[in-house]
């Protein structure tokens, strides 16, 4: 553990390549925030009903799911700089599009419905994009500072994402309310410009040499059976999955914010940032006091609390009792998502980190774009309050299950003493909600 607090944490910033790549993975994630809190939005706007907010979610996850196996094979076997390159390029297109859509223009001389339907197909290639730009960065990271510095580095990785979570659905609200939805767009080519542009500072980072030849499907299949025999990773990726599936109320903030908050777009931007602001909060907390033992029986009460915000969320009608429980979720959602990256990073091989990446990766669309589906869904049905509740009572229901049916899961520790001295190279976590 000394070697980690003897580090300043700034230090690691004299790295040229990791400077670059900080802020140009900030300004892409805040982008993607910014852009998430407009789309859900404006698809609001046009439809009125939260079943197509919800529809969102299942139109990223599809693609993204079904192109997430062979991304982690590119990774691996591909220069990672390049890839952030053409994943950040991507994107760039996918948002001057989105900006092309809701211009005054398209307003004028298409129907609501041709423009939702083309709001939908960017969402569509924005869900192949996000396939490679989550896993290419899990992988990079590590790869730009020596291992003595990584635990410094993993805290600005973690660190910035919550911060652009933070900061791009607030100001994303913001300047929709004032110069409106598509010059906001505007601001975010320049903002993924910037981004793309970082990029270029970062040095090729070709794949290591492989030891064995190995089609496609074989290594494919490869990281998929590391993953499903190491029971302590798939049972700590089964929880997150459905639990967040369940209480995946944040795809219906749109609704919360216009009918029963009336709040607007700000109060969405202020709702969607609060989650992150509590996982800023809670990852500061553990950076001074880690988490030492009991690792696993903490992850379980954290995803019941988890669903006990979620249902505290449902029933209010006060914006500042929402925003609360928000960041409560925020906040004991990132100490699961820190236990569970810890035990994912303690156990995966360093040649198979962009399949275990993209493995990763299903795990938590599935929980949040497949959640967003299931949340419009059971509101469809149920109603929009009532569908929130059931959700938040499936999560604690997940949870308690869980601790009777997996007692390893319930029972794990891993040293701290071993995470932060001994192996600082699997320590990387990804950034939460990458």
């Amino acid at each position: 553990m000394s070697t980690f607090f003897k580090h300043n944490a700034f230090d690691v910033l004299k790295y040229p390549e990791f400077r670059s790549y900080i802020i140009a993975r900030f300004f892409f994630i805040f982008v993607l925030n910014m852009q998430a809190t407009l789309i859900s939005w404006t698809v609001y706007d046009i439809t009125k009903d939260p079943f197509s907010i919800g529809l969102i979610g299942l139109v990223e996850f599809v693609p993204a799911f079904a192109m997430a196996f062979y991304a982690g094979y590119v990774i691996d076997k591909n220069d990672k700089r390049k890839l952030l390159m053409y994943s950040f390029a991507g994107n760039l297109l996918l948002t001057i599009a989105f900006a092309f859509i809701t211009s005054s223009f398209s307003v004028q001389y298409f129907s609501k419905q041709a423009v939702l339907l083309v709001i939908y197909v960017i969402v569509f290639f924005t869900g192949i994009a996000r396939s490679f730009s989550g896993p290419t960065s899990f992988a990079l990271v590590s790869q730009l500072v020596p291992k003595e510095e990584l635990p410094a580095a993993i805290t600005w990785h973690s660190g910035s994402w919550q911060v652009a979570a933070v900061s791009g659905p607030a100001l994303g609200g913001i300047l929709y309310a004032s110069i409106g939805l598509t010059n906001t767009f505007y601001w975010m080519i320049f903002l993924l410009l910037i981004a793309v542009t970082g990029s270029f500072f970062i040095l090729p980072k070709p794949a290591a040499p492989s030891i064995r030849e190995e089609t496609i499907l074989q290594n494919i299949k490869q990281g998929f059976r590391f993953v499903w025999h190491t029971k302590e990773v798939l049972g700590a990726l089964s929880l997150d999955l459905f639990a967040v599936f369940f209480g995946g109320a944040v795809a219906l903030l749109p609704y919360f914010s216009d009918v029963i908050l009336k709040s607007g777009p700000q109060g969405l931007g202020l709702l969607r940032s609060a989650p992150s602001l509590g996982a800023v909060a809670v990852l500061l907390w553990i950076t001074v006091s880690p988490l030492k033992r009991k690792q696993g029986r903490t992850m379980l009460y954290c995803v019941a609390g988890f669903g006990i915000c979620i249902i505290l969320f449902g029933l209010s009608k006060l914006f500042w009792l929402s925003f609360f429980a928000l960041f409560m979720s925020g906040t004991l959602d990132g100490i699961s998502i820190i236990v569970r990256s810890t035990i994912l990073q303690l156990k995966t091989p360093d040649e198979m980190r962009g399949r275990v990446a993209s493995l990763n990766s299903i795990f938590i669309m599935s929980s949040n774009e497949l959640g967003a589906f299931e949340s419009g869904f059971t509101a469809k049905l149920l109603g929009v309050v009532p569908a929130v509740v059931f959700g938040g009572c499936m999560t604690i229901g997940i949870a308690i299950a869980t601790w009777f049916k997996a007692p390893n899961l319930r029972k794990l520790e891993y040293c701290v003493l071993c995470v932060f001295a001994v192996k600082p190279l699997l320590l990387q976590i990804n950034g939460i909600f990458t």
